[in-house]
């Protein structure tokens, strides 16, 4: 089960979109790293927008937190790639 994400209609993740890309997750390391690689393994490119504890809307406690403790977290922006495998185009999926 897909869970949609709130779409922010404005900004960086605007243009993203604009661009095609498809916001997947918010994570932070190592799965960051891990989910990163898994898409580009199946072909993907992947765009990572890093959360830094300055600026931005809203409540950013829980980066701010993680900053303090040197840990990293990012929005993961997926589309497909040239060439390469995609899960959608298995049969399985």
């Amino acid at each position: 089960m897909k869970i949609p994400l709130k779409v922010i209609r404005g900004g960086k993740e605007a243009d993203l979109l604009a661009e095609g890309w498809i916001k997947q997750t918010t994570i932070g390391e190592p799965r960051l790293s891990e989910i990163v690689e898994n898409y580009r393994s199946l072909g993907y490119e992947v765009h990572v927008v890093e959360h830094r504890e300055e600026g931005g809307d809203g409540c950013n406690t829980c980066f701010t937190a993680g900053a303090e403790m040197g840990q990293v977290y990012g929005d993961v922006y997926i589309r497909k790639g040239k060439g390469g495998r995609h899960a959608a185009d298995d049969e399985l999926f």
